[in-house]
């Protein structure tokens, strides 16, 4: 036990690294994590975003683990000298000769941080067999590379050994974690995934800003592109910085207009975002002139609190609250 102790020890900071980076890394996934999740289960269950969370944490641990601490300083480890590879696939057998149970943590130690890949790979992710442990392999084999690359040139040498024996371990980790995820789904099954199809006309406000997210990331790849285009073209052409930039101001204007109102109109109320999280901006039953005021009002409250007034999104959120939808909702 003493043993085990001092082993894990050595990597505290390692760990207390991840936890300072992950609220982060998690603030800044939270959208593509909700959207994949809503994607996938075509709804938001609870169960899910922790595990989900937990999985970036996981994620952010298996680099601090394996690259950090990185060198530093003008000499020494990585900057002046290196450590070369280890490529014997059964150099482990000399090392438990000559230490005896001493090399048995690190061994066991390699074999677990890889489990919980397989794990979510098998349970999160529901992969199968062979597509769980070559995620493994291909990771491990990425962390060794790093290692035996000083950080894929980074630094002049290499700061930690590349052991062809790791990537054994991480491997068989990986299937380990898949297995116990198989045992768990005949205890606990996993919950059922949205069906082809599936589609909701009563979405959240947090679906909803989801979905906005996604088809804004939609608008400004396109109006990027196409108005970068058009400028280049206007230029070419000798216009003015004037007329280049009240061009592009259109092509934003137009491209929005396609994706929230062309768009919707022509799919039964989803937007690319929308369709990509499963939802549907229609909540009724709505024609003619009735569903043509719907979508230009949801037009006008979407676009100037994108274009002009970022401040009502939290009057809009506080409104959703209080009257669980939006204003163009009550058309």
């Amino acid at each position: 036990m003493n043993l085990i102790r001092r082993f894990l020890a050595g990597y505290t900071d390692n760990f207390l690294l991840a936890l300072m980076l992950w609220p982060l890394a998690s603030f800044l996934l939270t959208l593509p994590i909700l959207a994949w999740l809503y994607h996938r289960d075509g709804r938001l269950r609870f169960g899910s975003a922790v595990s989900t969370y937990l999985a970036v944490l996981y994620v952010l641990g298996l680099g601090c683990f394996t690259l950090y601490p990185l060198p530093s300083g003008e000499s020494g480890l990585g900057i002046t000298y290196g450590v070369p590879w280890q490529l014997d696939p059964f150099a482990f057998v000399g090392d438990f000769a000559r230490e005896g149970v001493s090399t048995l943590p690190q061994i066991a130690f390699n074999v677990v941080l890889f489990m919980p890949l397989g794990f979510i790979a098998g349970r999160l992710l529901r992969w199968g067999f062979w597509r769980s442990v070559l995620v493994g392999f291909l990771a491990s084999l990425l962390i060794e590379a790093a290692q035996g690359t000083g950080l894929f040139g980074i630094y002049p040498y290499a700061y930690r050994t590349a052991d062809v024996d790791d990537l054994i371990y991480n491997t068989s980790g990986a299937a380990l974690g898949w297995a116990c995820a198989t045992a768990l789904a005949r205890v606990l099954p996993p919950g059922a995934l949205a069906e082809e199809g599936e589609i909701t006309h009563t979405p959240g406000f947090v679906r909803r800003c989801v979905a906005f997210w996604l088809d804004t990331l939609l608008v400004t790849l396109v109006s990027l592109v196409a108005g970068g285009a058009i400028g280049l073209v206007l230029t070419m052409l000798g216009a003015s910085e004037g007329v280049r930039s009240h061009a592009m101001d259109l092509v934003l204007y137009a491209t929005f207009l396609w994706v929230e109102l062309v768009a919707p109109w022509r799919h039964a109320g989803s937007t690319p975002g929308g369709a990509f999280v499963r939802m549907s901006c229609e909540t009724r039953e709505r024609e003619g002139a009735r569903r043509a005021v719907f979508y230009v009002l949801r037009v006008v409250v979407l676009g100037s609190a994108y274009f002009f007034f970022p401040i009502l999104w939290p009057v809009f959120a506080l409104f959703f609250l209080f009257a669980r939808r939006m204003p163009y909702d009550f058309v």
